[in-house]
């Protein structure tokens, strides 16, 4: 299988700084007396904690997960107590506080019960879903939830999978220690994903610059004998590893403007993706931990460790050796690498899914930000080195006046911030924090309208609701009335004397005909019956004129 490189526009050579941190073997970092786990380490949706305060965890217990599709739950690291659910400082640009569950370490370590499995035997569909239960998500930096991307992927169809460790950027070099330690288990998970995919081939690639790491991925390559699947060395150049760059550089097509590489057929995934898969599949075991590389000129003895998720970066650092200068207010933290890293507050921030390297600058010149900077002079260097071909400049001035739907015009959004246009910049402006507080606020501003859309909506179909009810309830009343109309008159009589008052009525009537002697009815009466009534008459008369002569005298 013969690989024919191509070249993609911009990009530049950058001095590596790896060798610091490649002098010693991979080493396992100590556990700390509490971690810190936010609940979203992902893109996509935030996690709902499952325990509670109090509550006792295991390693590798679920203690967080979400029911969105494009996410990736979170497993306790080592056994512990669940101290609190609270604010806590995390990696974050902006330096803001999110909810981390914290977990009061006992030393133990004890682990859960892991299930036995087989995954030859388990279809693709199970595979994905072994490999969202165990939180997996893109450990190349961007944290995408990795089952989501294979779902996506075995829809659309995979014709190419890519396996990057490229890993170009200075000072990083986790991929590379990964490979060089677990080179076995990065073969056999590209080999899961070719089952669930069945690729037409598969290109793993490594920069020239890392010797070791393309002899062990060979060696392990030769032993499993994976079908279709070519290592590929490429030149090391700034930012091969970015994916969109890395499919261009090896098989020469561009990924469209708003799409990802597997809609064009194309696959890429992460060595330490790879391994984390292995764990999942063969050991049913949880993403809990990541290689972290520690370096910078800020810190004693660089180096790689294994590291739990939920550390604090202090620990790590005093594993390192702790600063060079005692002063820690003298030392710059930043997560990631110097290009596309962003600066930490503060040394209690956790490390999360996405924590590739920790990097320690001493402090000599403070860095350029947003609205101390001097002014462009409109040279053109930046869309010279641009990757994605875009114009860096006129993304500076609509990103400044934050005209934000001229920024989208330019297309802001295929900006991968990987920072070729800040280094070049002879102002020294920082464009790419400029660019991703643009993003940030474009993110915002469509997650308000959605929202606004989405009670609008609501609003409405609930009016509609009440108003087709409302037309119900009257078409049935006026079918009630319209039946009572057709009804037989027998029945409508004998429904009304049902009516209590009305049967009252019926029968005073009834009584005052039986009480009416018409003369037509009436016998004819004999004499002596005839005076017997005259003399009852008389009788009666004369009683009342007595009675009143009686009372006229008592008023007197």
């Amino acid at each position: 299988m013969n690989i024919k490189l191509h070249g993609f526009h911009g990009g530049m050579h950058l001095e590596g700084h790896k060798a610091e941190s490649l002098t010693q073997p991979l080493q396992q970092a100590s556990l700390p007396d509490q971690l810190f786990l936010p609940l979203r380490q992902h893109i996509g949706e935030t996690n709902r904690p499952l325990v509670e305060r109090g509550e006792r965890v295991l390693r590798g217990q679920l203690i967080a997960d979400s029911s969105s599709p494009i996410s990736a739950p979170i497993h306790a690291p080592s056994s512990g107590t669940v101290r609190e659910i609270a604010l806590h400082p995390i990696p974050h640009p902006s330096g803001q506080s999110d909810h981390c569950i914290v977990i009061d370490l006992d030393g133990k370590d004890e682990a859960t019960r892991q299930q036995a499995l087989n995954p030859d035997r388990l279809p693709a569909s199970e595979l994905i879903n072994l490999i969202r239960r165990a939180g997996i998500v893109g450990l190349g930096g961007a944290a995408f939830p990795t089952s989501a991307k294979l779902s996506r992927a075995r829809d659309t169809g995979i014709d190419t999978l890519i396996i990057n460790g490229a890993e170009c950027e200075p000072y990083i070099t986790s991929d590379e220690m990964l490979m060089q330690t677990y080179s076995d288990e990065v073969i056999r998970g590209t080999g899961y994903l070719q089952r669930i995919f069945n690729p037409a081939r598969t290109l793993i690639a490594i920069e020239d610059d890392k010797p070791r790491a393309i002899e062990a991925i060979g060696r392990a390559l030769a032993t499993e004998s994976l079908e279709k699947t070519k290592l590929v060395v490429i030149p090391s150049f700034y930012p091969s590893g970015g994916e969109k760059q890395l499919v261009k550089k090896l098989t020469g097509k561009e990924v469209p403007q708003g799409q990802l590489a597997f809609d064009i057929g194309i696959l890429s995934q992460n060595v330490g993706t790879c391994v984390a898969i292995t764990r999942a599949l063969e050991q049913d075991e949880a993403l809990i931990s990541r290689i972290v590389t520690v370096s910078g000129n800020g810190i004693r003895q660089p180096g790689n460790w294994e590291t739990r998720l939920g550390t604090p970066i202090d620990h790590l650092i005093k594993l390192a050796g702790g600063y060079r200068v005692d002063r820690s207010d003298s030392q710059h933290l930043v997560m990631g690498g110097p290009m596309m890293g962003f600066s930490l507050s503060s040394g209690r921030v956790p490390i999360v899914k996405a924590s590739n390297n920790i990097l320690v600058m001493q402090q000599q010149t403070i860095p350029a930000t947003p609205g101390y900077h001097d002014e462009c002079v409109r040279c053109g260097k930046c869309a010279e080195v641009c990757p994605a071909q875009l114009l860096p400049q006129q993304l500076y001035w609509q990103a400044r006046a934050k005209a934000y739907q001229r920024s989208e015009a330019y297309n802001l959004f295929d900006c991968i911030e990987c920072g070729c246009c800040s280094v070049v910049c002879p102002s020294q402006i920082p464009l790419v924090q400029y660019y991703r507080a643009a993003k940030s606020e474009i993110r915002a501003a469509k997650q308000a309208q959605f929202k606004s859309d989405r009670s609008r909506v609501r609003f409405e179909f609930r009016e509609k609701r009440l108003l087709l009810k409302k037309q119900l309830d009257e078409e049935r009343r006026r079918l009630k009335r319209e039946a009572l109309q057709k009804k037989d008159p027998q029945k409508k009589a004998a429904g009304d004397a049902a009516d209590p008052i009305q049967a009252a009525l019926e029968r005073v009537r009834a009584k005052k005909q039986a009480l009416d002697i018409k003369p037509e009815n009436t016998t004819k009466l004999s004499a002596a019956q005839q005076r017997q009534i005259e003399q009852a008459d008389a009788r009666q008369r004369a009683a009342r004129q007595a009675r009143t002569l009686h009372e006229d005298g008592d008023n007197s």
